[in-house]
């Protein structure tokens, strides 16, 4: 694999970064998605924000490749991948992706900077490399001296930082965070949301946040407001760095 840029060296990638075009998914009776079109520019946050059964999980996973849509497409510079076969779609995960999830899905046998270091030597890096290309991240995230602890040695708010370095390693197109701070306390959740659109912007990647939280929203450059799988609302955050992210709802035949 080719070697990821090492923190806040953003790669150039002009344009939309990740663009997707009506996206539509229904379950038996029901229509998660009703025409979706959404695009992601680098260095830019993206909240996604709705009640349940809205749509927003579905969007992530289609954007993300977990989901294949009945209709629409979705497209990573420029990169057909709606259409992906399997081995195809987890490889592209693996490399152009990155994740933080609700539960951070860290190893508890792994000290942090192995936990960080995994994409990279599932993607065939060497571990001596890999753990010095992760061991690279720690300081920039305030994470400096926490390298051979375990996830159960750390705070809430670390394990979600270590989660953010693990999502950022790979040098990743696109970062997507699922209710990143759910499991946090108000101002651990603050802090983790600036530590992560600031990490994001600084390596270049697009961030696109799903969350229940109307402050975890507000710390993005725009909010994206779903209801029964449609776009119902773009909001820019003031609050925020300025973005080009975009979204739109289509029409359903």
């Amino acid at each position: 694999m080719s070697s990821p840029p090492s923190p806040w060296s953003p790669p150039s990638r002009p344009g939309p970064v990740l663009a997707a075009t009506g996206l539509t998914k229904r379950y038996r009776d029901a229509t998660a998605l009703a025409g979706v079109s959404i695009s992601l520019e680098a260095g830019t946050a993206t909240a996604v924000v709705g009640p349940s059964g809205s749509g927003k999980s579905t969007l992530l996973h289609c954007l993300a490749g977990f989901t294949r849509p009945d209709a629409g497409d979705v497209t990573l510079d420029g990169l057909l991948i709606s259409r992906l076969g399997q081995r195809t779609a987890t490889k592209l995960r693996r490399e152009r992706f990155g994740f933080v999830f609700q539960s951070d899905q860290l190893l508890g046998e792994l000290p942090a900077v192995e936990n960080v270091a995994l994409p990279l030597m599932l993607g065939g890096m060497s571990r001596r490399s890999a753990t010095a290309r992760a061991a690279e991240w720690f300081t920039p995230l305030g994470l400096a001296g926490l390298e051979t602890r375990r996830p159960g040695q750390m705070s809430g708010g670390q394990v979600q930082r270590v989660s953010i370095a693990r999502a950022l390693v790979v040098g990743p197109s696109v970062v997507f965070a699922d209710e990143p701070t759910a499991a946090l306390d108000r101002a651990t959740s603050t802090t983790t949301m600036e530590v992560l659109t600031r990490a994001c912007r600084h390596a270049g990647a697009a961030l696109l946040v799903v969350t229940h939280d109307l402050d975890v929203a507000a710390s993005c450059d725009r909010t994206v407001r779903m209801r029964d799988g449609r776009v119902h609302g773009v909001v820019t955050n003031p609050s925020a760095a300025s973005s080009s992210s975009t979204a739109t709802a289509g029409s359903v035949g």
